[in-house]
């Protein structure tokens, strides 16, 4: 009975631990010259502190692009790869559980567009602009050793996080469609997760602030509003450790100015995700995830799928 106790204790603690491993493979998300429509999950749970993770993952997109309304695009049809390589660790921030984590994507993309009455052509490869995170879980969430971890239940959580991310990105000012963005955005979000049960309800709101991109298309200086940003989900765990989300998020904001003039682009997008967590052992999952656009004004107009791979190490493991 001993050992049957001890089996049972060492399977729930690989179970919740890789719960929330595969939640952080939800940072991933397709930017074109905007950063709105990120759908994540269990953004915001506890963990035990001092354990690394190495995310791989590939995302597909189809569909259309976001491009300023003074783009002279227009029915673009663009398909475009994006592979991921991320990383991750929880902190222990004066008391509080923490997180930080860094994404890496890899693009390559074609497609076609209407411009001036012809058809064009656009396919590029090479790097979109990485994002920094950090995170940390205020309330309702205790310090936890990976061996206290295994009997942790959750209750009501709130949190908060600030994402970064520079212009690293592959960028053509001769171009209106490219990989990078050619300014640094900054993201606060707030977020609280309230479980019953086998059942978590997570709510988060956040605001885009862009800087100004001095060398958009043609040599012109583009300006974007704030992008206001919020998510709803509903999160089920499943006995066998296997959990899924229901997700909508809708984005709201981020008209842009070009060279002084006010254009009419103003967002006011919805989308819906479905995600998947599987964990495979102590130290691997994998997650399955995808989403489309309900209700577009500008932008966001394409649908996604990814797979994503974690390993899990450290923290006495």
């Amino acid at each position: 009975m001993v050992i049957k106790v001890a089996i049972i204790r060492t399977y729930r603690h690989a179970v919740a631990y890789l719960l929330f491993g595969a939640a952080i493979l939800t940072i991933f998300s397709i930017c074109l010259q905007g950063h709105a429509a990120e759908i994540e999950p269990r953004a915001y749970g506890n963990a035990p502190v001092g354990v690394n993770f190495l995310i791989l993952g590939y995302i597909y997109s189809d569909g259309g692009i976001s491009t300023p309304a003074s783009s002279p695009l227009s029915d673009a049809n663009v398909k475009m790869h994006t592979g991921i390589l991320a990383y991750a660790r929880t902190l222990n921030v004066w008391g509080m559980p923490g997180k930080f984590d860094v994404v890496v994507p890899y693009s390559s993309l074609s497609g076609t567009a209407m411009a001036f009455g012809e058809q064009v052509d656009r396919n590029v490869s090479g790097f979109n602009d990485p994002r920094f995170r950090f995170s940390v879980i205020f309330y309702g969430a205790p310090i936890l050793s990976v061996k206290e971890f295994a009997d942790y239940q959750q209750d009501l959580l709130i949190g908060a996080s600030i994402q970064v991310s520079p212009p690293l990105g592959q960028y053509d000012s001769r171009k209106m469609v490219n990989l990078g963005n050619n300014r640094w955005y900054v993201k606060p979000d707030i977020g609280i997760s309230k479980a019953w049960g086998d059942f978590t309800l997570e709510l988060s709101t956040g605001m885009f602030f862009f800087s100004d991109n001095d060398n958009y298309f043609g040599g012109k200086r583009l300006e974007q509003d704030p992008v206001s940003t919020t998510q709803l989900h509903v999160m089920y765990n499943f006995s066998n450790g296997v959990w899924t989300a229901l997700s909508g998020t809708y984005d709201y904001g981020g008209r842009t100015t070009v060279d002084g003039v006010r254009k009419d682009d103003l967002q006011s997008n919805s989308r819906v995700g479905l995600t998947v967590g599987l964990p495979l052992d102590r130290k691997n999952s994998i997650k399955l995830y995808g989403s489309t656009g309900v209700s577009i004004r500008t932008g966001s107009d394409y649908d996604l799928l990814g797979i994503a791979w974690q390993y899990r190490w450290g923290g006495g493991l």
